[in-house]
């Protein structure tokens, strides 16, 4: 069947809408504020409530509020204004959150970066978005700082997240003790680096007058890297609309949610998209206290359980794992989670199972790419919802299964072909790469995902391939190419093919196939090492494995897809029971 591109979205049919949940409208209402309206918003109804904890210090909204007006007037006298790019480079901290809707403020654009990222990692995308200010981590800053001038910020803002913690907190880390040493500096370092700001100083002034325009709908918000559906990392452009519209999609999934009450448990990074749209902005739509951890720590989040009770959980299956086991042993309690929702990497059936039995609440699966800030598909919230898929359309969610060969042609009802996703969190675009930008934003507003998908007759979606070479680890995408371009930098890797092969527990694992020099030892061991220097930890390949040479097409391009054949093969057949004979 082959349908127009163009075709209005009402006109299509949509047979998920009779498995949403009771109270989950079928469209949201056109978006007519901001993030930074959002925010004002929930400032004006929740002033005295807290909105941000961090180690059991508390921030209201009334706070927060102010912080951000004051932050917005010090990154203007830094010499911010409209559309410039801000980086920041932070963990999970409450400086972090005020100086994400700070740059909003100003209607410049944030770009968010992995502080664990190496310098060669984080030079690629300074060097591709060319930001005149940066908000870094202190353990990062000299990394920043050393940039080659072509990359490197004209001013470098310096935060100390160990600022943030409650008195009694920072005291105990100036103990003259190891374990107190070690978690000082597991949080912060003085960097060496002349010429920076410290973050105390951009928010110890005055507030940002009301005078000074605010952004539009239509602004970009946010630059946020990725691999997208193929190549190398870059930036997809995400406008306030984006951003504001898939909030209120989530709040629209979820109509259990009481405002003004929930406790959200800040486990994803932010500068993930998913922690991202989860955390920053759904979160502080709706009123929530939004519990902050630098990492996700089992014993640091029992402990806080302790105190704030979770009441909605944004993670991924290693966690809720992770968590499940813990409960008995540890004692703790965490029925008061009512709401946990997976995503970033495929969620076990079982891993459902558990969640559920000792939570008593619901643990369901979405769908989402960075490209669509980042959800676009949800299992329902309630006795519709179908472990193993990633669920069916959010309100004002489009979506069609197409031949990818042939984009324009509809397949057959329970076919598998290429997942099209229209709605208004789709992005605008890559940031300068018009060509990858046509080759993924069709007509009519169809974003190609790169996923090979069937939908069931009432809508539900279950991901069966990917076209896209991409390794999704972890929650986090790995180019790679990337992981290639490290190994082959080393000298006795004469060639090298990366994959991602599944993982009992879901998600993937990156796993290397390389040709050595004639006469080179092959040393796993060492090659991880070598990566090590040149890739964030979970691009490090967990498996290396020699082959004499690389499966290749008739132009030399190497097969990845015959390579994790090969390689699963191969790790079946080690993991068989050998038989005995005689």
């Amino acid at each position: 069947m082959d349908q127009p591109l163009n075709d209005d979205v009402t006109a299509r049919p949509r047979p998920w809408l009779s498995s949403y949940a009771e109270g989950v409208p079928t469209d949201i209402d056109e978006v007519t504020e901001t993030l930074i309206d959002m925010l004002d918003g929930a400032v004006a109804r929740f002033g005295r409530r807290v909105a941000l904890e961090f180690f059991g210090a508390e921030t209201t909204y009334d706070d927060l509020g102010l912080q951000v007006q004051r932050a917005a007037e010090g990154l203007r006298l830094l010499g911010v204004t409209s559309a410039d790019r801000v980086a920041i480079v932070l963990p999970n901290c409450p400086q972090h959150v005020v100086a994400f809707y700070a740059v909003l403020r100003l209607g410049a654009i944030v770009v968010e970066h992995n502080p664990l990222y190496t310098a060669r990692e984080l030079r690629h995308q300074f060097e591709d978005h060319g930001a005149t200010v940066a908000i870094v981590w202190n353990k990062v800053a000299d990394l920043v700082a050393e940039m080659p001038d072509d990359a490197r910020p004209t001013r470098i803002v310096t935060v100390d997240v160990t600022r943030a913690l409650p008195f009694a907190t920072r005291f105990a880390l100036r103990l003259p003790v190891a374990k107190a040493r070690a978690s000082r500096a597991a949080l912060t370092a003085r960097p060496k680096a002349k010429g920076l700001v410290e973050w105390e100083h951009v928010v110890g002034g005055k507030k940002l007058s009301t005078r000074m325009p605010r952004p539009t709908l239509d602004d970009t918000a946010l630059l946020q890297y990725t691999s997208g559906t193929t190549g190398a990392p870059k930036g997809a452009i995400l406008t306030h609309r984006n951003l504001r519209a898939n909030a209120a999609q989530g709040r629209a999934w979820v109509p259990g949610l009481h405002e003004g009450e929930e406790i959200f448990y800040g486990v994803l990074p932010l500068f993930h998209a998913y922690g991202m749209t989860l955390c920053l902005t759904f979160a502080m739509s709706i009123g929530a206290r939004l519990v902050l951890f630098p990492k996700f720590d089992l014993d640091l989040v029992l402990a806080a359980a302790k105190k704030s009770p979770p009441t909605f959980l944004p993670a991924v299956p290693p966690i809720y794992d992770a968590l499940a086991r813990a409960t008995g042993r540890k004692g703790v309690d965490l029925t008061t989670i009512r709401f946990a929702i997976s995503g970033a990497m495929s969620l076990p059936v079982q891993t459902v199972t558990r969640w559920e039995e000792v939570t008593g609440g619901l643990l369901v699966e979405g769908y989402g790419m960075t490209e669509t800030s980042p959800v676009a598909l949800g299992n329902p919230i309630g006795p519709s919802r179908r472990p193993g898929t990633v669920g069916v359309p959010f309100p004002s969610t489009d979506i069609r299964v197409v031949d990818p060969e042939h984009p324009e042609t509809d397949v057959e009802q329970g076919e598998p072909g290429e997942l099209l996703i229209r709605g208004p969190q789709v992005f605008q675009g890559y940031w300068k790469r018009p060509d990858e930008t046509h080759a993924v934003l069709l007509e009519g507003g169809w974003l190609r995902t790169g996923d090979i998908v069937t939908v069931s007759p009432d809508g539900f979606v279950t991901v069966v391939d990917r076209i896209k070479e991409l390794i999704i680890t972890g929650g986090f995408n790995v180019s790679p190419s990337e992981v290639e371009e490290a190994l082959l930098g080393h000298p006795d890797v004469e060639a090298a093919a990366v994959v991602g092969l599944p993982r009992s527990a879901g998600g993937e694992e990156v796993a290397a196939a390389v040709v050595m020099r004639a006469g080179a030892e092959f040393d796993p061991g060492a090659l991880r090492d070598y990566c090590r220097k040149h890739l964030t930890a979970y691009k490090v390949p967990k498996r290396v494995v020699r082959v004499q040479e690389l499966p290749r097409s008739l132009i030399g391009k190497v097969l990845r897809r015959t390579v994790r054949d090969e390689l699963t093969a191969a790790g079946a057949e080690a993991a068989a029971p050998q038989s005995k004979e005689g």
